[in-house]
């Protein structure tokens, strides 16, 4: 790791939790240069749905290179971004009735964010856009404005307007409904709040602590917002391409975003892509408002587009379904087992977790990976171990990885145990 310490900037983070060095990948599974074996519940941070090096996707990929395909296009037409249009349009966009235009913004979901926000103060001609307590939207500075953690704020450096918080569902305790306070600010001209141009969320909070919105509480959303005519974004980077089960986490919920914002698997095979979906009545940039020199990046196009062949069915969202089944069970036994944890289980479809008492979350997955298991916190004081395996994980991997974090959990519960306690 000496040259990483070296050269590398004090800013990185992953390589301090997981300190080896990564050589090889397939499937669920790493390997570093030592030939140790890790399984993986952490997929890329949610840019791995499909799993390392998927076969399919590789050879597509392959064909591409070796027939000297377009790699690099700016926003120019290429065969590999039209195949990609297509079937997004096709298996995706038009089985559900969707409307919407795609938007190109730049490889990376905070790219995807920022081209959401800039549409929606554009088409309603209005500023401010509401977000919630606890999320992350990006770390560019106008998806830095929208997003909770104080952390992440903090390395701005200038404020951060425009951007008003309300409290996502559940923050103020279960029997309250947050949305309360959401209608009385938008009804009362003594609220102070400005009529915002969108109010944009995760349905699930994948960084910051698995915090999960109701169906209900969404339908509810969408409809104050479409009474004061305020737009409804919905971030769906980490919880979106299948994470929650079907496609879109919000489908469930039948709601109908105007902007919708994707990135991390929809690259399909971990390649950088981003796109924001938008309905066409508010596709109103003209050329140029909004590009990026790498919004074409073709090799994903190429995987992407292969990826799509996953959702001509919805047997992989019923697999989803039935291994997050798995894995919520298996966190209850967790939670049950060991209550000085004071644990709860949060989360929906494979992307779940338990949180728990200060500083044991980190504890738990560190000493999941000297096991051989990769997994990250959640959260603003990472107060969620964070269960996130690729969606094709076989179900022998599911069961041996959460064998390791029962181990951890234990292993952990017995140190913290065994620590002197302060005596004041």
């Amino acid at each position: 790791m000496d040259i990483f310490e070296r050269y590398e900037s004090e800013v990185r983070t992953y390589c301090r939790d997981f300190p080896v060095v990564f050589e090889k990948a397939s499937g669920s599974r790493l390997w570093d240069a030592d030939g140790r074996s890790y399984i993986d519940f952490f997929a890329g941070a949610g840019a791995l749905n499909y799993g390392h090096n998927p076969a399919a996707m590789k050879e597509k990929l392959i064909e591409h290179l070796a027939s000297d395909g377009v790699i690099h296009s700016l926003d120019m037409a290429t065969t590999a971004k039209g195949r990609f249009l297509e079937r997004l349009h096709d298996v995706i966009l038009a089985p559900r009735g969707m409307r919407h235009k795609v938007l190109f913004p730049g490889p990376t979901g905070t790219n995807a964010v920022e081209a959401a926000v800039k549409l929606a103060r554009k088409a309603t001609g209005r500023e401010t856009i509401v977000s919630f307590t606890n999320a992350f939207h990006g770390m560019t500075l106008g998806a830095l404005s929208l997003t909770g953690n104080g952390t992440k704020r903090d390395g701005a450096g200038v404020p951060l307007p425009y951007a008003v918080r309300m409290p996502f569902a559940g923050y103020l305790g279960e029997e309250m409904d947050t949305l309360d306070y959401f209608q009385r600010c938008m009804e009362d001209d003594g609220s102070g709040i400005d009529l915002p141009a969108a109010v944009i969320l995760e349905t699930v909070q994948g960084e910051g602590g698995l915090n999960t919105a109701s169906f209900g509480w969404l339908r509810r959303l969408e409809k104050i917002c479409r009474r004061h005519d305020v737009l409804l974004i919905v971030d769906d980077i980490q919880a979106g391409c299948g994470r929650t089960g079907p496609f879109f986490s919000f489908e469930p919920a039948g709601i109908d975003p105007d902007i919708i914002c994707l990135s991390k698997s929809i690259g399909g095979y971990g390649l950088p892509l981003a796109v924001t979906l938008v309905k066409p009545e508010y596709d109103c940039f003209s050329a140029g408002q909004h590009n990026g020199t790498f919004r074409g990046n073709n090799l994903a196009f190429v995987a992407a587009a292969e990826a799509l062949t996953y959702w001509e069915n919805d047997e992989l969202a019923r697999e989803v379904a039935r291994k997050g089944r798995i894995v919520r069970d298996r966190l209850k036994e967790l939670v049950e087992r060991h209550p000085e944890l004071d644990g709860e289980v949060r989360g929906r479809g494979l992307l779940c977790g338990i949180a728990m008492g200060p500083g044991l979350a980190a504890d738990i997955c560190a000493e999941a990976f000297e096991r051989g298991l990769l997994m990250e916190t959640s959260g603003a004081n990472s107060e969620v171990a964070k269960v996130m395996p690729p969606l094709v994980i076989e179900d022998a991997e599911l069961q041996t990885g959460l064998d390791i974090l029962a181990d951890a959990v234990a292993e952990t519960m017995k140190a913290s145990r065994a620590k002197p306690k302060h005596v004041a």
